[in-house]
């Protein structure tokens, strides 16, 4: 039995290591792991004043814990449902590559591709509202989408490079297309032009989400439901896609128990 009580702590620090290690692989490289650094700051600090048994600012903590908690979730569900996902107990086949997951490797490497280069970029992804409207009006593809195909529609020596693209699910429908500029432009700053207005323009009439890769800085962001979202990181930026156009699929009723065809063997 003493051997029991020694290997109690013992576990306790392997399953706590193992999920540290899992929450830094996930927000590494992100924005977010300055929020995980600032909640181990807040823990320490908690530690701190309850040690010194200080009651005022414990009882100000405690408050002000269960709001960032409930801001926390809400601020980065994204990044908790991807990691949600990742476990599975399903077999390896259910874990092949879908073709979703394969245009979003595409997307998120072109995009950053281009952001490296400093070449700017205007993407809309139609989500439940149609952009056939913008899409008539511009120059009409309907084009497989392919990362050859995006990188060099925005090659600046190309004559469909200015304006945006429109992709609805996994096809380009059109390039060059004229956006609606946003009239209430406070959210965007003095090194954000035409690009970033017109985002939050699209964002602020439909359900779209419209990226942007700026010429000056080569920040990424995102634009939808009237917020944009500046220098996201490629795992966030995946993170965000998923999320929205790729809700967990709902079990098809060809798999579920049929009674009728039980009792027909």
């Amino acid at each position: 039995m003493g051997y029991i009580h020694i290997l109690i702590p013992l576990l306790e620090i392997v399953v706590m290591a193992i999920a540290l290690n899992y929450l830094l692989c996930l927000f590494w490289n992100s924005k977010s792991l300055d929020l995980i650094w600032a909640v181990f700051g807040f823990i320490i600090l908690y530690a701190i004043v309850t040690y010194f048994n200080l009651p005022v600012l414990h009882k100000i903590m405690l408050q002000l814990g269960s709001a960032a908690l409930i801001g926390f979730v809400i601020l980065f569900q994204p990044e908790l449902r991807l990691a949600l996902s990742r476990f599975s107990l399903k077999g390896k086949r259910y874990k092949e590559i879908s073709e979703f997951d394969k245009f979003l490797d595409q997307l998120a490497n072109s995009i950053y591709r281009l952001a490296e280069k400093r070449i700017g970029a205007l993407i809309a992804l139609e989500n439940e509202d149609s952009l056939d409207e913008y899409a008539r009006k511009a120059v009409v593809l309907n084009g497989d989408f392919s990362s050859e195909f995006l990188e060099t529609i925005f090659a600046t020596t190309t004559p469909l490079h200015d304006g945006a693209i429109i992709i609805r699910d996994r096809t380009i429908l059109s390039a060059a297309c004229i956006l609606p500029l946003a009239e209430d432009s406070s959210q965007l700053t003095k090194s954000m032009g035409t690009r970033h207005r017109a985002a939050l323009g699209l964002s602020n009439i439909t359900d779209a989400l419209i990226i942007v890769i700026s010429e000056e800085s080569g920040k990424v962001s995102i634009a939808r439901d009237s917020i944009m979202t500046r220098g996201i990181k490629i795992d966030r930026f995946k993170g965000i896609i998923r999320s929205i156009f790729n809700p967990p699929n709902k079990i098809s009723f060809q798999n579920k128990f049929n009674l009728k065809e039980w009792l027909k063997r």
